[in-house]
């Protein structure tokens, strides 16, 4: 099972930076990176609601599912 971040996309789509959505969020542009590279093993709620809103989108917009097992 895998979680996968689009979040890059999501920036892409709103013409947003890096810097420039950690500083609207309050998050280092290192632990930016960290999830925008499918790297985080975990995401606060908080962060994931800041995103959001600093974005305007939902979370399935930047959060997907891709099933690992390909043998069903």
């Amino acid at each position: 099972m895998s979680i996968i971040v689009n979040l890059d996309v999501m920036m892409a789509k709103r013409k947003i930076s890096s810097s420039e959505l950690a500083s609207k969020i309050d998050l280092t542009q290192a632990n930016l990176s960290i999830l925008k590279n499918n790297k985080a093993k975990a995401i606060r709620f908080s962060t994931l609601e800041a995103i959001c809103k600093a974005l305007c989108c939902q979370p399935g917009d930047i959060l997907t599912y891709e099933d690992d097992d390909i043998s069903k």
